[in-house]
């Protein structure tokens, strides 16, 4: 059985905890265009700062007698008996982070009331479970609000293109739509004075952490519990890790990067993920090869941009340690096709094969399997991949004219920075999210293809 003093630094280490993850959820909520979240934050807000205050009365009536505006205790030797003066520190950051964030109840209100102008705002039910009829349709019950699922945009109409066609450089390309602008996303800035409140919250509680005495390790210990960084694959797969040209990544579904239709986002707010993935091999200039991975429903998809292009093969249960750059260990026909394969050096040709490995029609390989650019995302399979890059210079993706005297210019469509890379990946965990952590490592780096008619492709 914990004693007095355990059982008080237990449940601040808790209270405090839980003021650090609606700080975070706050942040998120106030840079999200969704009104249900921040109705939820609106109401963690108020059940957590009467969890605080009445846990704060138990153990002394008057805080804002105990502590002052800094959150530190007043007087060291006005302590009452039940203090010593690291609970006193810690009773006191904890009052004043919870009195600064209560500041931002006004602040919510106001800035859900703009929520409403871009998504659905649906009033919680009563805490007595009384039934209420809608007020214009008296027979209808009121619809009451999802919050674990976002609010329905005001303006749903916009039409599902998520199957875009592929891009063809060189030529115009018609559009599904004719004449069709997406709709404008909103633009959400955070008040200056949400982040001030929140940001002091944040300093008052790092003064607690220091005031804890035995259970300052166990409260470091669930700081990193927290920390999303601190990956056990990291030190499950080290020495792999350690081997030259490996690596670790999380692939995400293809949602994380690319808007869903009717789902509105903030178009102010950057996007973190690292897309596509660099390998780190040594290349010539700046140009770093990429492994262009998704989750797209079911399947690992290669989701390359402009004319880059490849293909992917599941080589079965295989330890990524047992594959070399001459692919020994697989069966001759994967192996020679994977190793053979000669692009074509014309940009025409070279988007038809692109075509050929997206759509897997008209396919000349002289393989007993249709080569595409995914393959069933499973655990326990290890999948190969080649993959294609160009670097292509802005006056072919712009078709911008060129002069016979720009010489600069022609220098660079004769010298167009690209690789050819052999890959094989491993995914060794699967996410709630859908998404993968996979461990990978390339293989060999085949000489890089060259395009010899870009001239022909400028005005």
């Amino acid at each position: 059985m914990q004693s007095t003093e355990d059982s008080f630094y237990t449940t601040t280490a808790r209270l405090i905890q839980q003021q650090k993850r609606l700080i975070a959820r706050m942040e998120e909520a106030f840079n999200s265009p969704d009104a249900n979240k921040m109705i939820s934050v609106r109401g963690q807000l108020i059940t957590q700062t009467i969890q605080i205050e009445g846990f704060l009365k138990r153990q002394y009536p008057n805080s804002q007698k105990l502590c002052n505006s800094q959150g530190n205790f007043s007087d060291f030797s006005s302590l009452p008996i039940q203090f010593n003066e690291s609970r006193a520190q810690i009773y006191c950051s904890l009052f004043a982070s919870s009195q600064e964030l209560f500041k931002l109840r006004p602040i919510i209100d106001r800035l859900l009331s703009r929520r409403g102008e871009i998504t659905l705002v649906r009033e919680l039910p009563l805490v007595s479970g009384e039934r209420q009829l809608d007020p214009v349709l008296p027979i209808a019950p009121v619809v009451r609000p999802n919050l674990n699922k976002p609010a329905i945009p005001l303006d749903n109409r916009e039409p599902n293109l998520t199957t875009p066609p592929l891009a063809i450089i060189g030529r115009t390309q018609k559009t599904a739509i004719a004449n069709y602008v997406p709709p404008m996303q909103p633009a959400i800035a955070v008040p200056i004075e949400a982040l001030n409140h929140l940001q002091t919250a944040t300093q008052f509680l790092q003064t607690a952490p220091g005031a804890f005495p035995s259970q300052q390790q166990a409260f470091t210990a669930l700081n990193r519990l927290n920390d999303r960084t601190n990956s056990p694959e990291q030190k499950i797969y080290a020495n792999f890790l350690e081997l030259p040209n490996t690596g670790m990544v999380k692939v995400l579904p293809n949602s994380a990067y690319h808007r869903q239709p009717n789902v509105v986002q903030n178009r102010l707010e950057a996007n973190i993920n690292v897309y596509p993935f660099p390998l780190g091999v040594e290349t010539k200039g700046s140009f770093v090869p990429s492994l262009p991975l998704q989750v797209v429903g079911e399947n690992f998809q290669l989701v390359p941009e402009n004319i880059d292009y490849g293909f992917i093969v599941d080589v079965g249960d295989l330890a990524l340690e047992k594959l070399d750059g001459k692919l020994a260990v697989l069966n001759k026909p994967t192996r020679d096709f994977f190793l053979n394969y000669q692009p074509p050096k014309e940009l025409e040709s070279l988007q038809i094969d692109k075509r050929r490995f997206v759509t897997g029609k008209d396919q000349n390989w002289n393989q007993s399997q249709v080569i595409l650019t995914g393959a069933k995302a499973q655990l326990n399979r290890t999948y190969l991949v080649r993959s294609l890059q160009f670097q292509l210079p802005d006056i072919i993706l712009n078709r911008q004219p060129i002069t016979r005297r720009n010489s600069r210019a022609k220098q660079q469509l004769s010298q167009v920075p690209s690789s050819d890379t052999i890959i094989a990946f491993r995914p060794v965990r699967s996410h709630l999210d859908g998404s993968y952590t996979i461990l990978w490592r390339v293989l060999n780096q085949l000489p890089a293809p060259q395009i010899e008619d870009l001239e022909k492709y400028v005005q």
